[in-house]
């Protein structure tokens, strides 16, 4: 690791003409061949147009994304593109090629292949046409999701994070779990994307927590505050943000809008809030009034709540999330159906739970004693961190 890392800073350094020529070289024999598609730089920009602004279909850090089609068939793909001079991203470029031409998982974006040519980096994916759920629950260009859709798409997520953390030889946590980096295939089913920061530790989860040393990255508002005080990072930081999601699926609002005021500015502390006072219906996305059956929200904000702990070992791991999450939406779907025609809302004050939280192995297997004996939200710590 100490040798990759010194290479890396050496990139940083190159400049001139020969720094793209050399750049290629020391990727390509770090990268591996045959598992995934090297591109040309003239295949990308056949297949973006030479990068057309009318294709660009997203942006962040890392730079612009475009719609692309490759081959003579036409296939639609997503093209992330690194920001033109700027050589700090292909670090990330490499570690995320190497992470996902070897994983495959239904909730996991495929990689199609990569560029790194004529001082360009790109990322090849498979295109998701339903675009990113931030742009479903936040955006104006989409119909509200509805709720048992909403559970769906947790479940995936949870799903996937599930295989990265125990499903493989190796331990990857994610590091950047939120609501853009879930998309959307066509039939709405949850592909998790960007693991650019992803980290891998070492082999198994079963007995103890895998801690990394690490410099703390990630997005105010997901950013788990253990990982930010003590810079190790577990798996638990990928539950803490998973959290996080579950909050702003039901709520329906941004984790951070100081248009609240100041009770109200930061979901997990108004959530936390609401939970003690015992006024949680009140968090409740207003589209989802009266749709959600009473029995699958105290199992879903209990599993949200437990997740949003600020001890890592308080939270549940993600088995116990997928597990409770499944059961949550075969209680939606048995509530609905026994509904009598002509019944279109669930009370709304039934929706209302006190500070008692619903033991874990009461809809999970094998919940570990931090989850059964530990009341819902101990904490009322505010340290959070600003991402680098």
């Amino acid at each position: 690791m100490e040798g990759i890392s010194q290479s890396n800073s050496k990139l940083l350094r190159w400049s001139g003409k020969g720094r793209s020529d050399e750049i290629k070289q020391y990727y390509s024999s770090v990268l591996p061949e045959g598992l995934c598609r090297r591109f040309s730089l003239a295949e990308i920009q056949k297949a973006t147009n030479y990068f057309a602004d009318d294709l660009v279909i997203g942006e962040g850090g890392f730079g612009k994304v475009y719609e692309g089609f490759i081959d003579d068939r036409g296939i639609s793909v997503a093209i992330k593109r690194l920001k033109i001079g700027s050589m700090q991203g292909l670090p990330e470029l490499k570690n995320e090629v190497l992470l996902l031409c070897q994983l495959h998982h239904p909730n996991l974006i495929p990689l199609i292949g990569y560029c790194i040519d004529e001082g360009e980096g790109c990322l090849v994916y498979e295109f998701m046409v339903n675009g990113n759920l931030r742009d479903h629950i936040h955006g104006t260009n989409h119909d509200p999701l509805p709720w048992k859709q909403r559970l769906a798409i947790c479940i995936g997520v949870a799903r996937g994070l599930h295989f990265l953390h125990t499903g493989i030889k190796h331990t990857i946590i994610h590091r950047d779990v939120k609501m853009s980096n879930i998309l959307l295939d066509e039939k709405s089913e949850a592909k998790l994307a960007d693991f650019g920061l992803s980290k891998m530790g070492s082999p198994s989860l079963s007995e103890a927590l895998i801690r990394i040393q690490s410099l703390v990255k990630g997005v105010y508002g997901y950013l788990d505050p253990e990982y930010h005080r003590r810079q190790e990072l577990t798996h638990k930081s990928d539950v803490y943000s998973f959290g996080v999601v579950l909050l702003e699926l039901l709520c329906g609002r941004k984790v951070v809008d100081d248009k609240f005021g100041a009770e109200r500015w930061h979901l997990v502390y108004w959530a936390r809030q609401c939970k003690r006072e015992g006024t949680i219906n009140e968090t409740i996305d207003p589209y989802l009034m009266g749709k959600i059956a009473p029995e699958c929200f105290k199992i879903y904000i209990d599993i949200a709540s437990s997740c949003v702990r600020d001890e890592g070992k308080d939270r549940p791991a993600m088995g116990e999330v997928e597990v409770g999450l499944e059961h949550a939406l075969q209680l939606q779907e048995s509530a609905d159906a026994a509904r009598k025609e002509g019944e279109y809302d669930y009370p709304i004050d039934e929706l209302t739970c006190n500070d008692s939280p619903i033991e874990m192995n009461r809809y999970g297997r094998g919940a570990s004693p931090s989850t059964v004996e530990n009341p819902i939200w101990d904490s009322d710590s505010t340290e959070f961190s600003y991402n680098d």
